[in-house]
């Protein structure tokens, strides 16, 4: 199923739609057969305008057995569009996933536009020539629903037969057998009059521009690759694979060609120390993680932090705590980035918002981390990581130039390795250069020389200095914009992957006349510097979050604004329409107190 709905996802962006999806499969990687436990679903929403999210609902399903309806039906819209192979629907396998009776045979799907496709069969007479045992036969019948859905909404073969011959050229009767399962579908849907009719989705009206289907794991390596090419730099990751962010590991460990180095270590702590060690010799270093390898990273961070050296940390965050749902989205571990380490250990936090902005992000937090010699915490999470959207191509002369100066020997002079510029970064001094010789470690060093100090007067000082340091990075970020009003009743704050669904929500009520806006943030630690004034200006003001509060915490303690929480942790985004509810609930509070 994630096979299919990427297939679709590409062939859907090929034709010019914008594109937004949400691939959602199980934790567990043997679930039962035909248990609810293992269904593997995949959401994809194609548009002839621009959209931010991949629906509330959907207007069509696919079932290809009772597992898959009993888990997904409640997301289809009254009268929707119900595919389902039939074949699946024997006493077994309704049994296995619950059901009584056969739902097929009641009056349960009345209202829907239930269409019943014996899938296993065709798709089973449509390879019979080729020899195949029937398991075999059998795992095509994806191909088999990818064509009956490419010929409903009238989507061109061609890059899917393309990719088959990709995939699958070196096995000819395997990708003979895809092909002909594939076009079964799309002639089943031509030929059959189970549909009344099909659809049509012109191109959407996007910027100018090349475009690829990207998803935030594999947009945050190549920015990550840009990154390190525009501060030319060799790019080296050090991590241990852990769900939602291996990926990275995966796409990176493809671009050798590119001067990049990967890393894969013993555990979570090693591959933390690894990047330190990398960024010691002056490499772009890179490390990521989901939320319990950042609890393992976290000594190994802060000293990372003492060092002074610029580095990157990436969280992927997925439910907690513990293993939590390994495969479900979250966005809980913001305390942690921002607070989560011990002693006086701020670093500087940014978050993307959406799978393209992860390329953008990369970029950011690598020009922060350079410029401040500090560690850069990059947040995303589940939804952004393997969501995927059409993304427009920079050429290298759109992105930024980040140059490097290294200190070089200066004859007669001390190389002095936490001598501060006017932001009060330290000299990125590369090991081996002569006469840079200088000591690093995790014990409090003598402001200027490294020296180890125990002096409680230096120790209060170089804290001091690392969190002014970080505070400073406020004044080399943009002011925080807002979609919407200047001042108003109702502010929505958002940050994340939250981005799409409170900036759609906030527009509708914008244009039914609502008094809302809209602001979304990026950056984390520190906060934009005019945010106070900002959130001053409006009556009241909404934080969504997929947790239980963590950046109204945040904003609280910063502002000692009070705010209104809108929580979710269920392992989903936000729906659109969930948002437009309690912002005309918040509204419709504020006109009646006569606020």
């Amino acid at each position: 199923m994630q096979l299919a709905g990427t297939q679709l996802t590409g062939a859907s962006t090929r034709l010019g739609n914008d594109v937004a999806t949400f691939p959602d499969f199980p934790a567990e990687i043997r679930a039962p057969k035909g248990t609810t436990a293992g269904v593997s679903g995949f959401q994809v929403r194609f548009s002839s305008k621009q959209i931010f999210t991949p629906g509330d609902t959907l207007n069509a399903l696919v079932a290809m057995n009772p597992a898959a309806l009993k888990t997904n039906l409640h997301d289809l819209a009254g009268g929707g569009i119900l595919i389902v192979n039939e074949d699946e629907f024997d006493a077994k396998s309704l049994q296995l996933s619950g059901y009584a009776e056969n739902p097929l045979e009641n009056e349960s799907l009345n209202e829907y536009q239930l269409i019943q496709v014996p899938m296993t069969r065709i798709t089973r007479e449509a390879v019979a020539e080729l020899g195949l045992s029937s398991a075999q036969a059998d795992r095509c019948r994806n191909f088999f629903a990818m064509g009956l859905v490419y010929w409903l909404y009238g989507r061109s073969l061609e890059p899917t037969l393309n990719f088959i011959e990709e995939k699958f050229g070196s096995k000819p009767t395997i990708a003979d057998a895809n092909r002909r399962a594939l076009n079964a579908g799309w002639y089943y849907g031509e030929t059959t009059d189970a549909f009344g009719s099909n659809f049509r989705v012109d191109p959407a009206k996007l910027k100018p521009g090349k475009y690829r289907s990207l998803n935030g794991n594999k947009a945050m390596a190549l920015g990550l690759i840009a990154a390190a090419k525009k501060s030319d730099k060799e790019l080296f990751l050090g991590t241990y694979p852990i769900t939602p962010a291996s990926d990275i590991l995966h796409e990176l460990s493809h671009h050798k060609n590119f001067g990049v180095r990967t890393f894969q270590a013993e555990d979570e702590i090693a591959a933390m120390c690894s990047t330190i060690g990398a960024a010691f010799g002056g490499a772009m270093s890179v490390t990521t993680s989901s939320g319990p390898g950042i609890a393992l990273k976290g000594e190994a961070m802060g000293l990372a932090l003492m060092l002074e050296l610029p580095m990157l940390i990436v969280n992927v965050q997925r439910g907690g705590p513990s293993t939590g749902l390994p495969t479900k989205t979250e966005q809980a571990d913001l305390l942690q980035a921002v607070f989560g380490r011990n002693g006086e250990a701020p670093i500087p936090v940014i978050a993307a918002r959406s799978p393209g902005d992860c390329f953008h992000v990369a970029l950011e937090a690598w020009r922060i981390a350079v410029r401040f010699m500090t560690p850069v915490i990059v947040l995303t999470d589940g939804y952004i990581a393997n969501g995927t959207e059409p993304w427009r191509i920079p050429t290298s002369d759109e992105l930024p130039t980040l140059k490097i100066t290294h200190p070089d020997k200066v004859e007669g002079e001390t190389f002095y390795p936490y001598a501060r510029d006017e932001r009060l970064a330290r000299p990125w001094g590369i090991a081996g250069t002569e006469g840079l010789t200088h000591r690093l470690g995790g014990l409090e060093k003598q402001d200027l020389t490294g020296n180890v100090s125990y002096d409680g007067d230096n120790h209060e000082h170089m804290v001091m200095t690392r969190a002014k340091k970080v505070a400073n990075i406020a004044l080399d970020i943009p002011l925080q914009e807002v979609n919407g009003p200047d001042s108003g009743k109702l502010l929505v704050l958002s940050w994340g992957g939250t981005y799409g669904a409170c900036a759609t929500a906030v527009e509708h009520v914008l244009e039914t006349g609502g008094s809302v806006a809209h602001a979304h943030l990026r950056y984390l630690n520190p906060l934009p510097r005019n945010l106070g004034g900002l959130l001053s200006r409006y009556d009241q003001v909404l934080i969504p979050e997929l947790n239980l509060g963590q950046l109204r915490t945040v904003i609280q303690a910063a502002y000692c604004r009070q705010t209104i929480p809108m929580h979710q942790v269920k392992g989903k985004p936000f729906g659109v329409q969930q948002i437009v509810r309690k912002i005309e609930e918040i509204l419709a509070q504020h006109e009646a107190v006569g606020c």
